[in-house]
C-alpha cells in the first residue's frame, strides 16, 4: 500500500464540503483545509452564529446554511456543488440537552447515509483518496474491558453511540454496495479551542478567572486524550489514503490518561491551586466508557502517522489560542 507522505498537495484546489463545519472538530478541519488551499463549501445550520465563529477561526469560506435532516436539502447541495471529497462531522447528542432520538438518528446516521447515496451517482473523490469521510464515536464500542480495535463487536449503551453506530453501518453498506470510496473515523477524548462549555478542559478554563473551588468527579477513569488541531490533521490524511468501502478507523493517540492526572496538568499550567481540585465532589457520567488501549495500529498502516501533540503541549496551545482569540 502506498502512503501518500504529502497529504496537503491533494486538497490544493479541490472542491470540499464540510458539514457541521461551525462545530469543535468541523471548524478545525474547515480551518485546516483553507490553510492547505481547498475550496471549501462548509454546511452550517446558522450562518450567522458560524460566520462569527468562522472570523475567530481564519475560515475564510463563505459558510451554507442547510437543514441537513430534510435529505432533499442534501441531495440539492452536492448536486450542486458537486464535492470532490466530503467530510461529514455533524453530530447530535454530545451537548447534554440534545436527547430527542429521533433528531439524533436523522442527523447521525441517516445524514451519512444519504451523502453515500448521492455519491454514488456522481463521479466523486480525490483521485488518490477518498469521497467521503465520516465522522464516528468511541461511544459505538460502549462497555469493553480489554484492549479496543476496530473489530471489536460494538454494544453501544446510549443514545448517541446507538445512532452514530447506525451511520457507521449504513455506511459500510452503502460504500460496498455502489463501490463509494468511504472511511469512518472514530473519535475518543478530543479537546482543545472550541470544545462545548462544561467539558472538562473548559471548566478549568473558566475556573482560572476564579478562586471557587472545583467540582470533579473522582477522576480515575482513563482516557485516550486527542488534542483537536491533531484530529483534523489526521481525518485529511485518512482522507488521502487509498482504502475504501467504509473502512473503520480508530482516530486516537493510543495513549490512556486518567481523567484526575489531565486536571492536576491542566490546574498547574492554569496556576490553579491544589486544593481547589475537589476530587469526587461529582458522581461519575452516565455516558461514561471504560476500555483498555486504543489500538492505533490501522491508522499507522494507513498514513504512516501519530499523532504527535502531547497533553501538556495541548493545553498550552490552547490557552494561547485562546487568549490570542480574546484579543482581537
Amino acid at each position: 500500500m502506498m502512503i501518500i507522505n504529502d497529504y496537503r498537495t491533494l486538497y490544493a484546489g479541490t472542491r470540499v464540503m464540510v458539514t457541521g463545519a461551525a462545530g469543535f472538530i468541523g471548524r478545525w478541519v474547515a480551518r485546516t483545509l483553507s490553510k492547505h488551499g481547498a475550496i471549501v463549501y462548509p454546511v452550517v445550520r446558522n450562518r450567522t452564529t458560524a460566520r462569527v465563529i468562522f472570523e475567530r477561526y481564519e475560515i475564510t469560506a463563505e459558510p451554507i446554511g442547510a437543514d441537513l435532516e430534510d435529505t432533499e436539502q442534501i441531495r440539492e447541495l452536492v448536486t450542486a456543488l458537486k464535492p470532490e471529497v466530503i467530510f461529514n462531522l455533524v453530530g447530535y447528542g454530545v451537548d447534554r440537552t440534545e436527547r430527542d432520538e429521533r433528531t439524533a438518528y436523522r442527523l447521525n446516521a441517516q445524514v451519512g447515509f444519504t451523502l453515500c447515496q448521492v455519491l454514488s451517482s456522481q463521479s466523486s473523490s480525490l483521485g488518490r483518496g477518498q469521497a467521503l469521510v465520516h465522522v464516528g464515536s468511541a461511544l459505538e464500542y460502549g462497555f469493553f474491558d480489554g484492549d479496543l480495535t476496530e473489530d471489536v463487536e460494538p454494544h453501544p449503551t446510549t443514545l448517541y453511540g446507538k445512532s452514530k453506530l447506525l451511520g457507521t453501518q449504513l455506511i459500510a453498506q452503502c460504500c460496498s454496495a455502489y463501490g463509494v470510496r468511504g472511511i469512518v473515523a472514530r473519535l475518543f477524548t478530543v479537546y482543545g479551542p472550541g470544545e462545548h462549555e462544561g467539558r472538562l478542559l473548559p471548566t478549568l478554563l473558566r475556573a482560572a478567572k476564579t478562586q471557587e473551588p472545583i467540582a470533579l468527579t473522582t477522576g480515575e477513569q482513563e482516557r485516550d486524550f486527542t488534542y483537536v488541531e491533531d484530529v483534523a490533521e489526521g481525518l485529511l490524511r485518512l482522507g488521502a489514503t487509498q482504502t475504501g468501502w467504509g473502512e473503520i478507523v480508530n482516530l486516537a493517540s493510543g495513549q490512556l490518561t486518567s481523567v484526575r492526572k489531565f486536571a492536576e496538568t491542566a490546574a498547574e499550567l492554569l496556576d490553579i491551586s491544589s486544593e481547589r481540585l475537589v476530587f469526587g465532589a461529582r458522581p461519575p457520567l452516565p455516558e461514561e466508557m471504560h476500555h483498555g488501549v486504543v489500538s492505533t495500529q490501522r491508522l499507522v498502516d494507513l498514513t504512516g502517522w501519530r499523532l504527535p501533540t502531547q497533553i501538556r503541549e495541548g493545553i498550552c496551545r490552547t490557552c494561547e489560542f485562546e487568549e490570542l482569540a480574546h484579543a482581537r
